[in-house]
């Protein structure tokens, strides 16, 4: 089995989520398509697979397992590729409520 490899920006999306209060758990290491953190904010969960803006798009899609991943979820999963989409995302779950 290979190494979990984690995007380049992983650990600032981890510190800018942390900074603005979120509480994050690292799941890259499942592997099998499953997104690389979970995040708390706010009382609601978010799934979330990071990618790097600083790579080029071809570098940036979505791997064959994590595509089959994303088409079987029921539930939320996000993409993001900078602290920038990170606040974005912490800002618009804010008003969201457990369901």
């Amino acid at each position: 089995m290979r190494a979990a490899r984690t995007d380049d920006n992983q650990r600032a999306i981890v510190a800018a989520l942390r900074a603005a209060g979120a509480s994050v758990q690292l799941l890259h290491t499942v592997g099998r398509g499953c997104p690389d953190l979970l995040v708390g904010y706010g009382g609601v969960n978010l799934l979330v697979e990071v990618k790097d803006a600083g790579r080029p798009a071809s570098a940036r899609r979505l791997t064959p397992d994590q595509q089959r991943w994303h088409r079987s979820w029921a539930g939320q999963v996000e993409v993001i590729d900078s602290e920038d989409a990170a606040r974005r995302l912490l800002t618009a779950t804010k008003g969201r409520t457990r369901a």
